[in-house]
């Protein structure tokens, strides 16, 4: 009989008065699969009633809840020296913060909407004006929706089109079971509609009383779309919609012509859309197009034609083509900006009189805006070597008017209307750093790392103008690398706290993303998932040659499923790093992808392929699985981040790695593990609560490179901007 053996919550001392780390007991369970066994000895880590800890955190058994607080109470034992040094890391990020910012007023018809914080406050208000900016009034004040409670996350908020009703939605666990609301604009108050286990987004139709949203089941799974009508109970919504295959998500959005609900169904690879005229809301869903395997679209509207934008008939990096509304199967679709090799399209949309896209070449991006009536085209770009750009479409569909957003590595965000008649821009806002910001006190780079199959591997780098490249500086370099998600060269204040203390700061665009292509993307999933961890291992050595680096001073950072680079670089290349820092990390991946109860377990499936149906991708994950793979070696130092009521990595996968490497490791490097028991995957939700969770990730960074607390002599000149704004908008849900 397997006895259960306490752990407590206090960190115990050795004989020789060193802090002793916890020991999760081994209770093994063995699995075969495929004729192959393994033995798992830390799965009891996994709550039988995970569904029920979601919604109910005090539902964790007491012997895991142990475990996980005896884990927290050894790191902050360790982490108790640089208490001082994350004080002042936190000071510093707050500092760069405008702490009383504002978004730029987003206009809708005679009004215009916005996002506003006041000083000091953890949570954003929503706001409107006239268009003209006169008589605000405060829509939403998430601050008194937080009060007395250990988290809160606003989702997002729709109003409607009469203006007189807001939809938003609440986390209260960090779960991502949003509950969906609706507030009375002209009295403040919430009406008695409440729909829960929603994904927190809410569609109007014309009528400014019916709200269509996505209901998420026991598993989390996006798998209905509803349709609510203003007033009634929820228990009376109507089904629309629902997707009965388990590896397809459900979303649900609207054109920019406000003329149709738009329905989608997708995973990684493969996706199919559905119409609703958004006046007339009780219509039966209208398929655009059957879905056909790894084929995807998205569709804009304008007029009597549809544009869609998809990878069809071997468009690898994407084409827009049109097709009439009354008959939109792909039949009817017509050319309308031909795909190109090399020129990734990213997203597409309509108004009336233009057609924009946002692409990539070069790895480098560009808004490019099509005149429809004459298909005449013309591009914004800019000159640095490392930049980010995004189009924000807006609510307006008949306006010549574009608002995009501009960053780089050394340029604080910026946002701009662009007339896109006259070709103008207007700057509406240059984000301001208080404590002060020279652009010329840094330097940005681009440089690129041979890979071990002899692809050039991207990466941008930002140090401080002064900081020497003769191999002594240390570097912190980052990387993601899955789903096709390409990591902008764009501006972070965080990162410079590490950059004024000597660092330099690398982002390695390895494949996985999409940062140079579809066909990045493609060499870095399923059977070529391994070159997503030797790009990086070559990146961090690269950085070494060239000398940006100290051999003895790379630091790499990562989170989600860039939470499973580090794991695998961990276990491949440990002497190529002093430390690690893996966020909410997918380490335990092949138990995650033989079990398909889980919420990303069925449809990501294309990403990595699918271990309990085939017995290749079975071998393929297990062979860089970083919980499977821990060996008896020494490892980097290891600072590992869990958020208990996590969807999408759960608690588990970082619990059980690390209590694995605890027993197998033979080095003694600080291995640490830190679970938000009142958070989810994007860990704390207030502004400053999230910074105090990247002072201390930074201060691991600092203290196993051994650099002192103090930044950089040389201080910034003066600061730069003065026009109050912010990038992150809770009216669009993350």
């Amino acid at each position: 009989m397997t006895t259960r053996r306490d752990v407590t919550a206090s960190p115990a001392l050795s004989a020789g008065g060193a802090l002793k780390p916890p020991v999760a007991e081994r209770r093994p369970v063995t699995d075969t699969r495929h004729g192959i066994s393994r033995t798992d000895d830390y799965a009891w880590l996994r709550a039988d009633n995970w569904q029920q800890v979601m919604r109910e955190p005090a539902a964790l058994p007491a012997d895991i809840r142990a475990y996980l607080e005896a884990e927290n109470a050894y790191t902050d034992a360790e982490m108790a020296d640089e208490e001082a040094l994350r004080e002042t890391l936190f000071k510093e990020m707050r500092g760069r913060i405008k702490e009383d910012d504002s978004s730029v007023p987003v206009p809708d018809g005679p009004y215009a909407y916005g996002v506003r914080y006041t000083e000091g406050a953890e949570h954003p208000m929503i706001v409107r004006t006239d268009r003209d900016g006169r008589n605000e009034i405060v829509l939403l004040d998430a601050n008194k929706l937080a009060e007395g409670k250990a988290y809160l996350h606003l989702g997002g908020s729709a109003h409607s089109p009469d203006h007189t009703l807001l939809a938003y939605s609440v986390d209260e666990m960090g779960s991502e079971y949003y509950e969906l609301r609706i507030r009375d604009v002209a009295t403040g108050e919430d009406r008695a509609d409440r729909i829960p286990n929603t994904t927190g987004g809410a569609v109007w139709a014309a009528d400014g009383r019916s709200v269509f949203y996505i209901w998420v089941d026991e598993n989390h799974r996006p798998a209905k779309v509803f349709r609510h009508t203003v007033g009634t109970d929820a228990n009376e919504d109507v089904l629309v919609h629902e997707e009965t295959n388990p590896g397809y998500f459900l979303g649900v959005g609207k054109t920019q012509s406000d003329a149709f609900v738009v329905i989608d169904s997708h995973d990684h690879e493969t996706s199919q859309s559905w119409l609703i005229p958004a006046d007339r809301p009780d219509a039966p869903p209208r398929l655009v197009a059957e879905r056909r395997d790894a084929e995807r679209y998205s569709v804009e509207h304008n007029g009597d034609r549809l544009y869609i934008l998809t990878n069809a008939d071997g468009a690898e990096d994407f084409k827009i083509v049109n097709a009439p509304v009354d008959s939109p199967d792909r039949p009817n679709w017509t050319d309308l900006v031909p795909h190109r090799l090399g020129r990734l399209i990213l997203s597409g949309t309509a108004h009336k009189d233009y057609l924009i896209r946002l692409e990539r070449e070069a790895g480098l991006p560009r808004i490019v805006i099509r005149h429809l009536a004459d298909g005449a085209e013309h591009a914004i770009a800019f000159d640095e070597e490392a930049y980010s750009l995004g189009t924000m479409p807006g609510y307006e569909f008949d306006t010549t008017t574009l608002r995009f957003s501009y960053s780089s590595m050394t340029t604080p965000g910026r946002v701009y209307d662009y007339d896109m008649a006259n070709r103008t821009r207007v700057l509406r806002k240059e984000d301001e750093i208080p404590s002060g910001h020279d652009p010329a006190d840094y330097e940005t780079r681009r440089i690129y790392a041979a890979a071990s199959d002899g692809a050039e591997v991207p990466i941008s780098l930002l140090y401080r103008r002064g900081t020497p490249v003769d191999g002594t500086a240390p570097c912190l370099i980052y990387g993601y690398g899955a789903y096709g998600i390409a990591m902008p060269a764009s501006f972070s204040t965080t990162r410079l706290s590490l950059v004024d203390r000597g660092f330099v700061y690398a982002i390695a665009h390895i494949r996985g993303g999409k940062d140079k292509g579809f066909h990045w993307y493609a060499d870095g999933r399923r059977e070529k998932k391994v070159n997503t961890f030797t790009d990086f291992i070559a990146c961090a050595r690269h950085l070494v040659a060239e000398r940006y680096a100290a051999a003895d001073k790379v630091v790499g950072w990562g989170g989600s499923a860039g939470g499973l680079l580090i794991g695998a670089v961990a276990n491949s290349a440990p002497d190529a790093f002093a430390g690690l820092i893996a966020e909410v990390p997918f380490v335990d991946t092949l138990n995650t992808m033989l079990d398909d109860t889980l919420p990303l377990t069925p449809p990501e499936w294309p990403e990595w392929g699918n271990p309990i149906t085939s017995a290749e991708d079975y071998r393929t994950i297990a062979a860089y699985s970083p919980y499977d793979n821990v060996g008896a070696h020494p490892y980097p130092a290891i600072l590992a981040l869990a958020g208990l009521t996590d969807p999408r990595v759960t608690y588990w996968e970082p619990a059980k790695w690390v209590a694995k490497l605890r027993a197998t490791q033979t080095g003694d490097h600080l291995l640490l593990l830190k679970t938000n028991m009142d958070a989810g995957h994007g860990g704390a939700a207030g502004r400053f609560d999230r910074l105090k969770e990247t002072a201390f990730a930074t201060a691991f960074a600092l203290k196993v490179v051994g650099v002192a607390d103090a930044p950089s002599k040389v201080r910034s000149r003066h600061k730069v901007g003065s026009r109050p704004g912010v990038t992150w908008n809770p009216l669009i849900p993350e």
